[in-house]
């Protein structure tokens, strides 16, 4: 699903997830988190993945949804509701002060996010380094130099 996810978002030919990376990070060394939203008969419909991040103004994690997609047939049952549910109530549950995301800025999705009552917070403005300028900036790196106390 995260390859129709990519083709959703127009984005097809930048989706290279394997199968054996997806597992990697879920379960071999665990540093993403997933839903999966199922119909009647236990095929899947929908997914969340996730991951906690860290807020030092409120002193606490918090999750930041990485990608939410419900299939074509299946939006408007509930699944994508129960899935944001689900990371709410890990939220509250685990004293977790917020869940983010950001999404494309033509997703039909952001009339129901409104109607769930999340607010765009457009004055957080993402950045991303990848590709050449993240290996130069890699290459500037120092050794770690231990910290004496």
């Amino acid at each position: 699903m995260v390859h129709e996810l990519a083709d959703f978002e127009r984005a097809a030919d930048q989706c290279h997830l394997t199968i054996d990376q997806l597992e990697h990070v879920l379960f071999a060394e665990p540093t993403v988190f997933g839903h999966v939203a199922v119909d009647d008969a236990d095929a899947p419909i929908g997914f969340a993945l996730w991951f906690l991040k860290f807020s030092t103004w409120t002193g606490t994690s918090a999750i930041h949804l990485e990608d939410l997609y419900v299939r074509p047939a299946a939006r408007g049952t509930g699944a994508g509701g129960a899935l944001l549910a689900a990371l709410a109530e890990i939220c509250v549950r685990r004293g977790y002060h917020r869940l983010e995301w950001v999404m494309l800025d033509w997703n039909p999705a952001a009339e129901f996010y409104a109607a769930i009552g999340a607010e765009v917070t457009a004055d957080w403005v993402p950045y991303r380094l990848s590709g050449d300028a993240l290996t130069r900036l890699a290459e500037r790196a120092s050794p770690a130099t231990p910290i004496s106390r």
